[in-house]
């Protein structure tokens, strides 16, 4: 399900703005990013996430800003102190010149923002935890709301699977009196030929085309499926992931239907099922 939500606020002279997104997605992938000195808020990020969450991509990005201007820099001694040991070991063995000084600036982890940066204040990690649970339950609003939205589209699904289930029931009352007629002449076929056919075999044929073009069963199935997917879409709640589930058995249901009808009425029937099921599975697989 999508969604998107912003919080943003101030703590002394920080600017900070937490940016939620949601797309679709089977399972729940959380992907953050957060500012160095940061990244101790990433455990509880993903924990919040996680409680009301069950599916999607949800991006997570806090920006943080200096009214001031940005942080002042320093030099990390204890990687300063690396590289010189390192040039240290290798002017042994090559001959160099000593290193320059913007090369050693230049050196990742050598100049970092400066502990007054602020962002080691507890108080500020209370802050943006609180601005990223306004910004999670904004994000939470707009999936509910489009969850909502999506409701009637499968209810409205749902009830054109019933209609084509109806459709086909109707066909499968007057199919005993077609496929009499239609044996009936098959029969009289079989007697003609030389040599003839024994009564036995005709019979255990019979019996098979009987059971092998009853539908019957796929069709009560099918009923049950339906009734399950209201149940679920009526009782709310994360229920995505077992509408997907309902989704593969109405396919399979739809496809023995197709593949015993004897019928150009009933087949065309069970490929409209399958293609109304095809998109009640692609909206399923958007629901929480």
């Amino acid at each position: 399900m999508t969604g998107f939500a912003r919080a943003e606020g101030t703590a002394a002279d920080l600017t900070w703005v937490w940016e939620l997104k949601s797309v679709n997605g089977r399972t729940l992938d959380v992907r953050c990013r957060l500012p160095p000195g940061l990244d101790r808020l990433e455990p509880v990020v993903r924990a919040g996430i996680g409680k009301p969450l069950k599916r999607g991509n949800v991006s997570v990005n806090l920006a943080i800003q200096r009214a001031s201007g940005q942080a002042p820099l320093a030099i990390n001694r204890a990687a300063l102190d690396r590289v010189l040991a390192l040039q240290s070991e290798l002017s042994g063995l090559v001959d160099s010149a000593p290193p320059r000084l913007e090369a050693l600036l230049a050196v990742p982890g050598v100049v970092e923002r400066g502990s007054g940066d602020g962002l080691a204040d507890p108080g500020l990690d209370r802050e943006l935890v609180e601005g990223f649970s306004r910004a999670l339950a904004q994000l939470v609003g707009a999936r509910l709301e489009e969850g909502a939205r999506l409701v009637v589209v499968l209810n409205g699904q749902l009830a054109e699977i019933e209609r084509l289930m109806t459709a086909a029931g109707a066909l499968v009352q007057q199919k005993p009196e077609a496929m009499r007629e239609r044996l009936a002449s098959q029969l009289a076929q079989l007697l003609e030929a030389k040599p003839p056919v024994s009564e036995e075999r005709l019979a255990q044929e019979l019996a098979l085309l009987a059971v092998k073009g009853d539908v019957r069963e796929e069709l009560d199935r099918l009923g049950s499926h339906l009734a399950q997917a209201r149940e679920l879409l009526a009782a709310g709640g994360a229920v995505g992931r077992r509408l997907d589930f309902l989704c593969q058995e109405f396919n399979r249901e739809a496809n023995t239907l197709c593949s015993k009808s004897t019928e150009v009425g009933l087949t065309r029937l069970g490929l409209d099922l399958k293609t109304v099921i095809d998109q009640l599975r692609e909206q399923v697989q958007n629901l929480e």
